[in-house]
């Protein structure tokens, strides 16, 4: 793993944090390519159950790297690569670095602190939870430098916000703190310490059935895009994946024993 990101694992908990404080975690290609490994890595690892991702330091990502937009003022139209290309799927590396997060088994809260701008805030939107430090800012910056959102923002702002705020939010890259982000639908709550509250809703996670949390999340994510008789299905066909499985059962055996379960990775 690269040293922009660190990750352990304890109880079934991944530890995540963006590690870069001397420049507040800003997004550089080493970043980018961080983020992308640290997705595929834990997406493989069957003993992962929750994932907290944060960042070391005042700040969760203040964005892009300074020097990249230095290289654009300077007229270097290949500093951000062919974007078109698709390397990961349906994606780019940029959009991957976030949707790895979206599209990972188990969920991922995001314990965001400082600030999350422009490319921090669409890293933040890739999770599943964002908890808020009350002073904490976000933005949807791009405007500021004369872009758009490019890296999935757009797509998961569309299940997250109203179309009229991320129209807003998008045109102006008006700063928002933490009960105003509440309030808008770009953070869940607000925490006094964002990173141990995330820590004690992942344990709490990696308590549960993950088989169930594995499910559950695959229906959320499909509920953004698939129609009502898809979605009816494939609640079906989760459940009656799940019913007797050996992790539901030992789920109603803890429950009826009064003792705490004791499951087994997912398969």
């Amino acid at each position: 793993m690269s040293d922009r990101i660190s990750i352990s694992i304890t109880d079934g908990v991944a530890d995540v944090r963006l590690n870069r404080p001397d420049k507040m975690n800003a997004i550089d290609p080493a970043m980018f390519d961080a983020l992308v490994e640290a997705g595929a890595t834990l997406a493989d690892d069957k003993s992962v159950r929750a994932v907290v991702l944060s960042g070391e330091g005042r700040a969760f990502c203040a964005g892009l790297d300074f020097g990249s937009f230095r290289k654009m003022g300077d007229g270097d139209s290949t500093a951000p690569g062919r974007l078109t290309t698709r390397t990961h799927g349906i994606a780019n590396r940029a959009q991957q670095a976030v949707w790895t997060w979206r599209q990972l088994p188990v969920p991922v809260i995001v314990a965001i602190t400082g600030v999350a701008f422009g490319g921090g805030c669409q890293i933040a939107l890739g999770g599943d939870i964002r908890l808020i430090a009350p002073d904490a800012r976000m933005s949807v910056l791009e405007i500021k430098w004369g872009l758009v959102p490019d890296m999935a923002g757009l797509a998961i702002m569309r299940s997250v916000l109203r179309d009229d705020v991320a129209r807003e939010l998008t045109y102006t890259g008006r700063q928002v703190t933490g009960q105003e982000a509440v309030d808008l639908g770009l953070a869940t709550r607000v925490e006094a310490d964002p990173h141990a509250a995330a820590m004690d809703m992942a344990r709490e996670i990696a308590g549960k059935n993950p088989d169930a949390i594995r499910g559950a999340k695959r229906l959320l994510n499909l509920v953004e895009d698939a129609d009502e008789a898809a979605i009816l299905m494939a609640e079906s066909v989760e459940q009656e994946a799940l019913i007797g499985s050996p992790n539901q059962v030992e789920a109603v055996k803890a429950w009826m024993q009064d003792r705490a379960p004791v499951f087994r990775d997912a398969g």
